[in-house]
């Protein structure tokens, strides 16, 4: 900043003084990120019998029930917030059956967590059925390989059902059906389950940054999710995503991914008055882990950074796959 008028009788301004010692620049950060805001997605796979890497997410895993426990114990100890379970089962087929077998993967490992550590995280289950099809779809299809909207809103009251009996606080619809927030809470209620929340992946865009969790999942997708997805061109569409969700029973909203999205996660969040939550998604994470494995980026720095840039933006929760590391590192 250039120095003050000559003659005016002002001191030079110097907002470097501010900056001038780690002490200070935390007693004056803007933004601060804390533990309990992370919440870490895990992947389970039925019959596994020790962790299988996922090799696009270098560090990611996909879990057997055993080490997925251990997982949950050692985030918990971190002091993160939440975790996010999502299955991967031994048989897929067209109406995604394993998603609501009560001994299905993800049922059986929502118990595991819920006694592992229950009361001390908010345990969290993906409530979509791609995990679960044959052909990679969030829905039941038709004859004609679209989704059927409404067929698929009563899988999902199902999967729900099943999910809240197993243990989970919190159910996410990710699949971006029309009514499914509103479908899903009635079938709650309605079963007794009406302190089971719900984190609704409201804005939830046609991404290429979701390739790498494609593969953590073993998904058989083939074409895209456009028709039910959002643009990437639109942001007054999230705004009314948002809105329906909210009038539809949703506790707090999601934007997924994150960082290509921060102008969305700022705009929800001036206007709501919900939690607002980000997902950091598997190809943001695999960028970073790539880029700094040939030396390019400082991988430590550029974490905290990412995290940071999600938090200033309004997220008021990340899921990210550092959430454990950067738990340690904040406390």
């Amino acid at each position: 900043m250039a120095d003050a008028p000559s003659g005016s009788g002002f001191p030079l301004v110097r907002p470097r003084r501010l900056r001038r010692t780690p002490a200070v620049r935390r007693l004056v950060a803007e933004t601060r990120l804390h533990p309990a805001e992370l919440i870490l997605p895990l992947f389970v796979r039925e019959g596994a019998a020790e962790p299988i890497p996922v090799s696009s997410m270098p560090g990611v895993v996909q879990h057997t029930r055993d080490t997925l426990r251990k997982a949950a114990h050692d985030a918990v100890a971190a002091g993160v917030g939440g975790l996010m379970l999502f299955g991967i089962p031994a048989v897929k087929d067209a109406c995604g059956t394993a998603g609501t077998d009560p001994d299905g993967i993800l049922q059986v490992a929502l118990r595991d967590v819920a006694a592992e550590v229950g009361g001390d995280a908010v345990i969290m289950s993906d409530l979509c059925l791609d995990e679960f099809t044959d052909h990679g779809h969030c829905g039941v299809l038709r004859e004609d390989g679209s989704v059927d909207n409404d067929a698929t809103l009563e899988r999902y009251a199902e999967m729900a059902l099943a999910q809240a009996e197993a243990g989970a606080d919190m159910l996410g619809p990710s699949g971006m059906m029309d009514g499914q927030v509103g479908y899903v809470r009635r079938a709650l209620d309605a079963a007794g389950y009406q302190d089971t929340a719900i984190l609704a992946y409201s804005a939830k865009y046609a991404s290429g940054f979701y390739g790498p969790f494609r593969e953590a999942v073993e998904s058989t997708l083939q074409g895209d999710r456009m028709t039910y997805q959002q643009d990437p061109a639109n942001a007054d569409e999230s705004i009314r995503e948002v809105l329906l969700d909210i009038e539809e029973g949703a506790d707090m909203v999601m934007v997924k991914p994150a960082m290509a999205y921060l102008d969305i996660v700022r705009r929800i969040a001036d206007l709501v008055h919900v939690p607002v939550a980000a997902y950091q998604v598997s190809g943001e994470y695999a960028m970073v882990e790539a880029a700094a494995a040939h030396g390019w980026i400082d991988r430590d720095r550029v974490i905290m950074e990412t995290l940071t840039s999600i938090r200033r933006a309004g997220a008021s929760s990340i899921l990210t796959y550092w959430a454990v590391e950067a738990a340690r590192k904040l406390r």
